[in-house]
């Protein structure tokens, strides 16, 4: 059931959540048990939680500068008045899935055609693996079922139900001979760029110039290709290669429809928060990876040394910073070091410490959203800037896409490195950040190598 831009008691009653352990299920089987209905994912191999997600129980959007508040009303109205069983293992409880659009003013194109500016999903099931000593939880995973009840029905009468619905549904997964997403080759028929080199030249020219003469310090531009194939897209394909090649990253899937999926493999963190701690990171500034292990050092060492790619990032680090000062007790910011990914390394500085208060997760999304890594500085010129120069709308790419628990803690990462797929056809996005002295030729280059995960993650599907 959908809740658009009302209270949640207007639509429907209490939500009432059941959970029970599971052993022996794997996250691909599960996803490919509900091939041709809702999905959801999330995991993180850094993590010691990771969540997939069938169904769907409820529904949330919302639209406006205000779009965050919005959500967090409605997930709190959600979550208060939930019964929530076996709350004794607080990582089975149930979530919501979803994400923003990376501007609030986003109209739903073609491309992003069921994509609101802010839309989350409580699944009707949800599958949470639980690895190391994690909230010294035991056993290692759970099977939760989401429903609702009319608020005055008494919950505790219908667990039983839940319950052997939860341990009937666990058999049949065990069992389930079914594919695991559809079979068969899945020819790749083109990529089409819908911007020239010469385009986006005069696009970075026009960027820097505006720079130099003071209008702004920096601006992320982004452009995009279309893969079309003969089939539709197997997504668990692509999110196997995208586990193998990506592991460490924050892999995501959220498919509120099917056949219309977004998708991808993050690098970057835009918020965590546990009660008053959270995390963060300033991540900006780009190479590629060295094809020896010396190369690869000196590869490094020439970002690290480079003073254009250390300029863009000390504007990400220092607006990071002043964002998140009103919010926090404490910040605890190490020197920058090295991301190093399988085709690309980034300069990186992790941010954590507390906050003022245990508000959740949402408020420092909307403080942070976008960050000069996505948007630029200062935020409103950059954003009027990429609206004047981007030739198509970025949609979600760039955006948060997260989750967000009973509690409203939650995790978002930057939804970079991801894909929008519409059932043959996936659009892929890939941005640089331009300062004064950016040369487009470069930066190109650099929107090259940024394709290059989700482009080999979907060559799979021709093997």
């Amino acid at each position: 059931m959908a809740i658009r831009e009302s209270t949640i008691s207007q639509h429907y009653g209490r939500l009432l959540s059941c959970s029970v352990p599971c052993e022996g299920l794997g996250f691909e089987r599960f996803l490919g048990s509900a091939a041709g209905g809702a999905r959801y994912y999330w995991e993180n191999r850094a993590d010691q939680v990771a969540f997939a997600g069938a169904g769907t129980a409820v529904e949330l959007m919302a639209w406006g500068p205000d779009r965050y508040d919005k959500i967090g009303a409605y997930a709190r109205e959600l979550f208060d008045g939930a019964h929530i069983s076996g709350e004794g293992n607080p990582i089975a409880g149930p979530r919501l899935y979803g994400g923003f659009a990376f501007r609030h003013d986003f109209t739903p194109d073609n491309t992003w055609s069921i994509y609101s500016p802010a839309f989350f999903v409580l699944p009707h099931y949800q599958l949470v693996r639980c690895g190391g000593d994690c909230l010294d939880a035991a056993p290692a995973m759970w099977l939760t079922i989401n429903t609702q009840i009319p608020p005055d029905e008494a919950p505790e009468p219908l667990i039983p139900a839940l319950q052997e619905a939860l341990r009937s549904k666990i058999a049949q997964l065990k069992v389930d001979e079914q594919p695991l997403d559809e079979d068969g080759r899945n020819r790749g028929l083109s990529i089409d760029y819908p911007m020239s080199y010469p385009t986006w030249e005069r696009m970075i020219q026009d960027a820097t110039a505006r720079i130099r003469g003071g209008e702004l310090r920096k601006v992320v531009l982004a452009r995009a290709a279309e893969l079309r194939f003969t089939k539709r897209i197997r997504l668990l394909p692509v999110l196997r290669n995208l586990a193998l090649q990506y592991a460490d990253c924050y892999r995501f899937l959220f498919e509120p429809r099917p056949q219309y999926a977004f998708y991808g493999a993050s690098p970057e963190l835009l918020a965590s928060v546990r009660g008053r701690r959270f995390e963060t990171m300033a991540l900006a500034g780009s190479m590629d990876r060295g094809e020896t292990d010396e190369a690869d050092r000196r590869l490094g060492r020439a970002l690290l040394d480079s003073a254009k790619e250390r300029h863009e990032h000390r504007i990400v680090v220092d607006k990071m910073r002043q964002r998140l000062a009103p919010l926090t007790d404490s910040l605890e910011m190490p020197p920058p070091s090295l991301l190093k990914l399988s085709n690309i390394q980034h300069i990186n500085t992790p941010i954590r410490g507390l906050l003022k208060h245990p508000t959740g997760v949402l408020p420092l999304v909307k403080a942070l959203h976008p960050t000069p890594a996505l948007g630029g500085d200062p935020r409103p010129q950059a954003m009027r800037l990429i609206r004047e120069l981007e030739p198509i709308p970025r949609g979600w790419y760039g955006a948060p896409v997260g989750w967000i628990d009973s509690q409203l803690d939650g995790q978002f990462a930057v939804a970079i490195r991801s894909a929008v797929a519409q059932d043959s056809r996936v659009w892929i996005y890939a941005g640089a950040g331009i300062v004064a002295d950016s040369i487009p030729q470069q930066e190109w280059a650099e929107t090259e190598l940024k394709f290059r995960p989700m482009l080999d993650a979907h060559h799979v599907m021709q093997e």
